[in-house]
C-alpha cells in the first residue's frame, strides 16, 4: 500500500496508527504447551502493543531445538529465551538484552512422584530420566552436569517441554526429571501434587527478554519502557502475575557473565 494512502486512512480515522505499523513477533521459549503459552502471553502482547504503539504477536515453537534454530535464523524480533540461549544467541545472530524478571534467580529442580521412595539423586544411579532438551538450561543442563559430577550414571530422555517432564514423571514413566520452579509452579495442579521437589540448583541469572539486532533503538526503548510500565500499572501487574513474575528490569548483556562463566559448549556448533 502506498505510503500516502496509509496517511490519507489514519487521517480519517479508518486506520489507527498501530495498525499500520510494522508487526514484530515475540518469540517464547517452548517451555509449556504452545496453547498453554499462547493463552498465558497472547493478552501480554496486546498490552505491549498498546503501551509501545507497535503491533506484536506472539510466537513459540514446536519444541526447543526448533525455537534454537528460529532465534539463530533472528526469526523472532524479541525473545524470551534461558539463560545459556541468550549468552549463544547474544554471540549469533547477536540479540541483545532488554530486560528480564526482576529480583529473581533461575533454579533447576529434579522432581519425583510424590509417593516415591527416592530421597537423593544418588539413588536414581542406572536410571532413565526425563528432561525437556538438551540445551534446557537450568532443568537439563544444571542438574545434568551434577549428576556427571557426582559420577551418577542416567540415561537422558528428552520429551520437549518442562509440562511433559512433569507429566510423564507424575505418570510414573519416568522416575525422576528436570525442570524448574517457575514452571512447576504453573503446571496443571493436578500434576504438580502428584509431584516432590528432590534436589535444587545453586542460582543463576534468569531468562533474558532480548532483541534483534535490527530493532531500531528507538522501538527498543518504547518497548522496554512498555514492559517496565508493568511493574506499577495495576494491568501490568495482573498480566505479570499469569507468568509468575514479581517484577521486570532493565537488563545488559553482561548480566549473564555467571552462565558464561560455566563454559556451557552443548550449541557451539551451531556458531562454528
Amino acid at each position: 500500500m502506498k505510503t500516502k494512502y496509509v496517511i490519507l486512512w489514519m487521517l480519517i480515522g479508518s486506520v489507527s496508527p498501530l495498525a499500520c505499523a510494522d508487526t514484530l513477533t515475540l518469540g517464547i521459549v517452548p517451555q509449556q504447551s504452545a496453547k498453554k503459552l499462547a493463552r498465558l502471553w497472547t493478552p501480554i502482547t496486546g498490552y505491549l502493543s498498546e503501551k509501545a504503539g507497535v503491533k506484536i504477536t506472539f510466537s513459540t515453537a514446536r519444541d526447543i531445538p526448533t525455537f534454537e534454530k528460529r532465534l539463530l535464523a533472528g526469526e523472532y524480533d524479541i525473545a524470551y529465551m534461558n539463560p545459556y540461549h541468550f549468552t549463544v544467541f547474544n554471540q549469533k545472530p547477536g540479540y541483545q538484552a532488554l530486560a528480564k524478571q526482576k529480583d529473581k534467580v533461575i533454579k533447576g529442580i529434579v522432581v519425583v512422584a510424590e509417593d516415591s521412595p527416592i530421597q537423593s539423586l544418588q539413588e536414581l544411579d542406572g536410571t532413565s530420566l526425563a528432561f525437556p532438551s538438551p540445551a534446557a538450561f537450568a532443568a537439563s543442563v544444571l542438574p545434568r552436569a551434577k549428576m556427571t559430577q557426582d559420577g551418577i550414571n542416567f540415561s537422558p530422555k528428552y520429551v520437549s517441554s518442562h509440562d511433559s517432564v512433569y507429566l510423564t514423571v507424575s505418570k510414573g514413566l519416568f522416575p525422576a526429571g528436570g525442570g524448574v520452579m517457575r514452571t512447576f509452579n504453573n503446571t496443571d495442579p493436578k500434576v504438580r501434587e502428584g509431584l516432590r521437589v528432590l534436589w535444587t540448583t545453586p542460582g543463576y541469572t534468569p531468562h533474558a527478554i532480548a532483541t534483534h539486532p535490527d530493532l531500531n533503538e528507538e522501538t527498543r526503548l518504547r518497548i522496554q519502557q512498555a514492559l517496565l510500565s508493568m511493574n506499577t500499572d495495576p494491568q501490568g501487574q495482573k498480566l505479570l502475575k499469569t507468568i509468575n513474575f514479581k517484577g521486570i528490569e532493565v537488563a545488559s548483556n553482561a548480566d549473564w557473565d555467571d552462565v558464561r562463566a560455566l563454559n556451557i559448549k552443548l550449541l557451539q556448533h551451531l556458531l562454528d
